[in-house]
């Protein structure tokens, strides 16, 4: 067998795709640009004095209203867990907790205030901090660096303050360490990423809280609070533990007020909502609406609040606190100043005029930067450009006339308030439209790479087909992937060596221009190999000899999985299927057997051939093995119909409810409820293992005392004992108490690092010796079972000779014993014939253990149904084949691939995910870990392991598709013969090889494996291209960012996941492949 080339070649064609992924990111999710420039308090944007105006020291562009300000984030701080509701009766866990609040807002109007705190999309909690402090809008691609955060660059509210020389002091979320670094007075950071800790973050700012306030060496005191936050993702908002959490915070705040100055500000806001699952991140109403309440000792408000909360964008609090505070606006906000706040206590004019004051700052500070940035970005709609200039200068100049009116008292009182009522409204006007160009035109595309990934992709998809083609009609595939290299390596070389000579090396693009080289050279030496094919295509019946009906039969063997393929392609440029893939991959998959099985009765495989008799009267008889294929199509159609149960549900569905099946055992109030499920998952995990350990049993591959078969037999059952333990620990963790609690910690953390350790033993055993092979050695003689060879087989070549001597010996001794009659046999192997199989199925195991783990405890029945689901799959492929009676065994067909990775994508919704940040389980990344974690890499691999588990069992499961129907044996070599005499006995055993007939034949079995991969790849790639496109195409389109760019992102990660476990399952074989000609190299020495 050839391993390397096989492996290489696929690796290759992996990373073209790879090149094309990062191109069309480059150009699809580009960052916007932040400016460098800050403002200052010299510049000049301070508006004409007016003669009750006077710039107290200290000020910057506005008179100081506050000396102090207080800012209390309480993360995931809801609108609705904010707003008092007298009139209920009854209130929900997170209704009406903070009642200290409502008691402010109503004994103290003029003094406080609550709004609706519209957050910007994406809904996390980096951004959204980006969003308070900068006032600008971060763009999606933040979102990935939500929890590998990197210091702000660009001019914001802390830089502000640190630059004016206020002392800034930090307590609460770590987040704000790696964006804000030694910008604080004092600080007190606490891990933030564990979100099963619901007390840490919280307690440790109440103890640092009021002794700081006090203090008073401080002027601004930010403390971020992350229990509510937490307790959403773990609970939800709608438990206990929530109306606990927010009781603590409305006592928190009673107290926070108690000790705050007169010339203090305070501000509680929330950075973001939470959907009814607790979770956020995207665009909901829920997850967007937070709270923002704003109260002073002093009167702020010159009127009483209005009847409904005011909603205000986040942005909106940059501008106002830097100008209540007397510090500049950041160079790039783009948010509104509340002017309420600037209103004082004279009459409507004096409050007028003041609110005129401080508007028309900011609309030159946002005129200024949007000037900057049409500079540097040149990506705004000039013509809107222009109209916002239009605007601004005339409100700028009606402004200046007015003034100067005033000054002359020239206007009496009613007319000045109308004209001043209105030219508030051309401010307003003028900042929210300029806000509402930003935001329609922050994406800054990069249209030439999106089109360059897009071409890479495509032709990488062209390259898997043809190549899988080339693979099947020779061995040259070496050659094929000889040339392309060298190209590509030397586009790589004069890449590099003309970008050293530059200024600046962009990579990517030179990985680009490499793989498209490589390209080239792949589809010239394709090109120049056709003559050749051209004569083998000569040598065989014209076309025409072939009749219509059989034509017809191999086209459509072809369109209909095709058909498949490409509907499900279409499907990614509408976003309502998109948003209904949960259930239209199931649909796809059950219409995808139903055609086979149609497929099959239209070429007459389910039929006997018509006897006289059956002609005689007017009827065709069925084979036998239909109801055994119609038995197979019926359990799957009941698995795809049972994971339907667990599926999480999109805001885009309203009428859906998510599973129950997804929140985790501990979330029950019912024990015995809890208790019964438990039994169940426990049960069900016991099941999976007796399962496997039959089959390998069944086929021979449990017999032997090596170190992975003794493993398998004891260690199953450990790994089993340890993921039940854990569950039952993790489900009562909240109900233990003192010593208890301990104990059930450590616990906690110590069974979940059992399973790691066994599974990672059991892994390392599978690569070390792959083998469940035991020889039983009876031979009466000390001859050797191989004929006279000179010499230890040295190379691959001279095991091409030894094999099929030591397969030749062993039928000569079968044939002997079935000859004399009680001659005992040579040599008996148990699991041979499996032996391939057996270490997938292992390796498989294992990994299911691990990804369950990393699951909620009753998404295990989800992953029952996965492995029953796969072995149901892997049986009709089987039976199928035997029906079809295929005379190509070494080449997959394409419906078994297509419905293999519909299989990957029904189960990555069966296991309670979506392509959307919501619904990311971020618990998988404290699975066996209970403080911090030092690096982002472990989490990032636990969640991507939680997320893609479904893409990573199928992709290393893939070489079973090859390898299955020869440990079956395939029907129509069962039905060759009756067995009924010895010699005809021998025959059949000769036939039933099992899966060693792949080594009869290693340059088939090499082409086979990589033929295999070719075409996983190419349904993997035209699925990721057509997500690409949608993503181009469609990229102005309402839900652009809500849902084909997260599609887009999620369908790039998991063909990136995929391609690398395809590789290791193919790795896999390989390595089993070498341990079967150690294995026959030390039987040919005894």
């Amino acid at each position: 067998m050839q391993r390397w080339p096989v492996l290489l070649f696929l690796a290759w064609v992996c990373l073209l795709f790879f090149a094309g992924i990062g191109l069309f990111m480059s150009g699809f999710l580009l960052t916007r640009i932040e400016l460098s420039s800050s403002s200052s308090c010299s510049d000049p944007l301070v508006p004409p004095p007016w003669e009750r105006q006077s710039l107290p020291p200290g000020s910057c562009w506005a008179p100081q209203r506050f000396s102090k300000a207080v800012l209390v984030i309480i993360d995931a701080l809801r609108f609705e867990f904010a707003h008092f509701n007298p009139a209920k009766a009854s209130p929900l866990p997170y209704e009406n907790k903070l009642s200290f609040l409502h008691h402010l807002a109503t004994s103290q109007p003029r003094h406080a205030r609550l709004y609706r705190f519209r957050a910007d999309p994406p809904t996390a909690t980096m951004q959204r901090i980006k969003g308070l402090t900068t006032g600008s809008l971060p763009t999606f691609i933040d979102v990935g660096s939500n929890f590998a955060t990197y210091a702000i660059q660009e001019d914001n509210l802390l830089a502000q303050l640190v630059q004016n020389g206020r002392r800034v002091v930090f307590m609460g979320d770590d987040t704000w360490e790696g964006l804000f670094p030694k910008k604080f007075f004092r600080s007190y950071f606490f891990p933030s990423f564990n979100v099963k800790d619901l007390h840490t973050v919280d307690d440790g700012i109440l103890q640092h809280l009021y002794p700081t306030v006090d203090g008073g060496e401080w002027d601004v005191l930010i403390a971020h609070f992350l229990g509510v936050d937490h307790c959403g993702h773990k609970h939800g908002p709608d438990h206990a533990e929530m109306a606990k959490k927010l009781t603590q915070m409305n006592e928190m705040l009673r107290s926070l007020v108690d000790h705050l100055g007169n010339d203090t500000l305070l501000l509680v806001a929330g950075d973001h909502g939470m959907t009814e699952t607790g979770d956020h991140g995207g665009d909901s109403k829920k997850e967007v609406n937070a709270a923002l309440f704003v109260y002073s000792k002093t009167p702020l408000f010159g009127t009483g609040p209005p009847e409904e909360p005011e909603a205000v964008p986040q942005v909106n609090l940059v501008p106002t606190v830097a100008l209540l505070l007397g510090v500049p606006i950041p160079y790039s906000n783009i948010g509104e100043v509340m002017a309420e706040l600037f209103s004082g206590d004279g009459d409507a004019v004096s409050a007028a005029l003041q609110q005129l004051s401080v508007y028309h700052i900011n609309a030159k500070q946002v005129d200024r930067f949007l000037h900057s940035y049409s500079l540097v970005a040149q990506d705004l709609p000039a013509e809107q450009l222009q109209r916002l200039q239009d605007l601004f200068s005339g409100a700028v100049e009606e402004h200046t006339q007015l003034l100067a009116q005033v000054q002359g008292m020239t206007l009496v009182s009613p007319e000045l308030e109308s004209r001043l009522g209105g030219l508030i409204g051309r401010f307003q006007l003028y900042l929210r439209e300029a806000r509402a160009v930003c935001t329609q035109s922050w994406a800054r595309f990069h249209p030439l790479r999106m089109v360059g990934g897009c071409i890479l992709i495509a032709a990488s998809c062209v390259l898997c087909y043809m190549a899988s083609e080339l693979a099947a009609a020779s061995d040259s595939y070496r050659s094929c992937l000889l040339y392309p290299l060298l190209w590509g390596l030397v586009v790589a070389v004069l890449g590099l060596a003309h970008a050293f000579t530059q200024e600046g090396l962009d990579l990517l693009l030179v990985l680009s221009w490499a793989a498209a080289a490589s390209q080239l050279g792949f589809f010239w030496h394709w090109w120049g190999r056709r003559p050749k094919r051209a004569r083998l295509a000569g040598s065989q019946p014209p076309l025409a000899s072939v009749g219509l009906r059989q034509r017809l039969r191999a086209w459509l063997g072809l369109a209909f999985p095709m058909g498949i393929l490409f509907f499900r392609c279409g499907a990614m440029f509408s976003d309502s299927f998109v948003v209904a893939e949960a259930q239209v991959a199931p649909f796809l998959l059950a219409s995808l057997v139903m055609l086979l099985v149609g497929k099959l009765h239209w070429d007459g495989r389910l039929t006997v051939p018509e006897g006289p008799r059956q002609q005689l009267l007017g009827f065709s008889s069925y084979r036998r093995e239909i109801w055994y294929l119609l038995c197979l199509v019926a359990m799957l159609l009941v698995c795809v119909r049972l994971s339907g149960f667990f599926h999480q549900c999109r805001e885009e569905i309203p009428q859906c409810r998510p599973s129950l099946f997804l929140s985790p055992l501990a979330s029950l109030r019912n024990t015995r409820a809890k208790n019964l499920f438990y039994l169940l998952c426990v049960a069900l995990l016991a099941g999976l293992v007796y399962a496997v350990r039959s089959w390998l049993r069944h086929y021979g591959n449990l017999n032997s005392s090596e170190p992975l078969v003794l493993f398998v037999r004891w260690g199953f059952p450990l790994v089993v004992l340890c993921i039940a333990c854990y569950w039952a620990v993790a489900s009562s963790a909240d109900d233990s108490l003192g010593k208890l609690q301990e104990l059930v910690q450590v616990a906690v953390v110590a069974f979940p690092w059992a399973v790691y350790g066994l599974a990672s033993v059991g892994l390392l055993l599978l690569l070390c010796n792959p083998m469940t092979v035991f020889a039983k050695d009876t031979r009466e003689s000390a001859g050797s079972i191989v004929t006279p060879y000179l010499g230890v087989p040295s190379s691959e070549v001279d095991f091409l000779h030894v094999i099929p001597q030591i397969y030749k010996r062993m039928q000569e001794s079968q044939k002997s014993r079935l000859e004399q009659g009680g001659c005992k046999a040579t040599i008996a192997a148990y699991g041979l014939g499996s032996v391939y199989s057996a270490a997938l199925v292992i390796a498989l195991t294992l990994l299911g253990f691990l990804l369950m783990l990393l699951h909620s405890e009753r998404l295990s029945l989800a992953f029952l149904l996965l492995f029953l689901e796969a072995f149901v799959l892997l049986h009709i492929h089987t039976c199928a084949r035997g029906l079809a009676g295929d005379a190509e065994p070494f080449s997959v067909p394409w419906y078994a691939v297509i419905s293999w990775l519909l299989a990957a994508s029904q189960f990555f919704y069966s296991t309670g995910h979506q392509p959307i940040f919501p619904a990311i389980h971020w618990n998988a990344a404290f699975v066996g870990f209970h403080l911090d974690h030092s690096t982002n890499l472990l989490p990032a691999v636990l969640v991507g392991a939680n997320t893609f588990a479904s893409h990573i069992l199928f992709a290393v499961g893939c070489p079973l598709l090859l390898l299955w129907p020869f440990v079956c044996e395939m029907p129509s070599s069962q039905r060759k013969k009756p067995k009924k005499e010895p010699r005809e006995e021998l025959q059949e055993v000769e036939e039933h090889m099992m899966e060693m007939r792949l080594r009869e034949s290693p340059e088939k079995f090499s082409a086979a494996l990589l033929q295999l991969g070719l075409k996983y790849l190419f349904v993997l790639g035209t699925q990721l291209l057509a997500c690409v496109c949608a993503a181009m195409i469609l990229r102005r389109h309402l839900m652009v960012w809500k849902v084909f760019a997260p599609k887009f992102l999620f369908e790039s990660l998991g063909f990136v996941v995929s391609s690398i476990c395809l590789l290791l399952g193919i790795s896999l074989v390989m390595r089993v492949d070498c341990a079967v000609s150690t294995w026959f190299s030390q039987l040919q020495l005894r």
